[in-house]
């Protein structure tokens, strides 16, 4: 993510923000990727400081493909929706810089439920996930408590609200991406058939999980082509967008990224893919020395990086 400049002052301004500290209001636009000084502000401003501009019945662009939000009138819901938009909207800026749900992206939007297991009539089940151009987003898990406990149960490296998004987003990417010619093969013959049984290969997973081996990034990326679609992508996501964060920082190792470099701009997915990783592995050293948790706890094998590329080059098309 980039860093941005106030329109009155030139002060720094960082995503979230919807006001400078010279008393600016700023309103992001994700076309032109600034923040703008005026704008018809999003429904959405004043209850989850979205601070995003109007595009369609005076939303968003991102709120606009929220088709649920979680029961308000449970008090703690009203924050956990802030802080799922927020991330969504991370995301969604993410992907627009390669031309993804732009005005020239005549493609389909995804449909967003978001939904938390706790309303003011009791608790709800809520199971995440995506079917036929609708994600469905646990709001819960924006509670670090609750996502803490789920980490450590189902021990994972890594879960976030915003990994979850990227997750379930590259089921949809592929939705999009299975309607051009010749995708489906070319996928296959990368990450399988993912004509086998979905359910049956899920239930197998949960009895009898595999480890990632040398061939996913994830145990759960063994389950089905389609899971370690999702998952590679997810962290495909992970990987452009810390090092663009890297780059905007001026963060980097002396070997790079430079100045004025732009991560989703460029097409050479290996050096990507190394100036990622050698400045992960930077900040994952002076993490320790906070004993804090590594930034980027996975070690990527021949495979994996192959699918990493070919995730880049396919995204990089739209």
């Amino acid at each position: 993510m980039q860093i941005f400049t106030c329109p009155e002052c030139g002060q720094n301004l960082y995503f979230r923000n919807t006001q400078c500290a010279c008393g600016q209001q700023v309103f992001f636009d994700p076309d032109r990727q600034v923040m703008l000084a005026d704008g018809e502000a999003c429904a959405n401003r004043e209850k989850i400081s979205c601070n995003w501009i109007a595009e369609s019945n005076g939303y968003c662009r991102s709120c606009a493909m929220t088709e649920t939000v979680p029961d308000t009138d449970h008090a703690e819901n009203l924050r956990l929706w802030l802080e799922t938009e927020t991330a969504k909207r991370w995301m969604l800026a993410n992907l627009s810089r390669w031309g993804w749900f732009t005005p020239s992206d005549k493609g389909a939007r995804p449909v967003f439920k978001l939904l938390s297991e706790n309303t003011a009539k009791g608790e709800a089940d809520v199971i995440m996930g995506h079917g036929n151009g609708v994600i469905t987003i646990n709001v819960s898990e924006a509670s670090d408590a609750t996502l803490s406990e789920r980490q450590e149960k189902l021990g994972e490296l890594y879960r976030t609200m915003l990994g979850h998004m990227r997750h379930e987003m590259a089921h949809f990417l592929h939705l999009r991406l299975s309607e051009e010619d010749g995708f489906p093969d070319r996928f296959r013959a990368v990450f399988g058939d993912e004509r086998e049984d979905y359910g049956e290969a899920l239930k197998r997973h949960y009895d009898q999980p595999k480890e990632a081996g040398e061939q996913y990034i994830t145990s759960y990326a063994s389950a089905h082509p389609h899971e370690d679609w999702a998952e590679t992508t997810a962290h495909l996501l992970h990987l452009v967008d810390l090092l663009d964060s890297v780059a905007a920082t001026r963060l980097s190792l002396p070997e790079g990224p430079p100045d004025g470099y732009d991560a989703y701009a460029d097409d050479d997915f290996e050096r990507i893919l190394t100036w990622a990783i050698d400045t992960s592995l930077a900040v994952n050293h002076i993490n320790r020395a906070m004993d804090l948790a590594d930034l980027y706890p996975f070690v990527l094998k021949p495979a994996v990086r192959d699918k990493l590329g070919f995730v880049h080059k396919h995204l990089r098309r739209a």
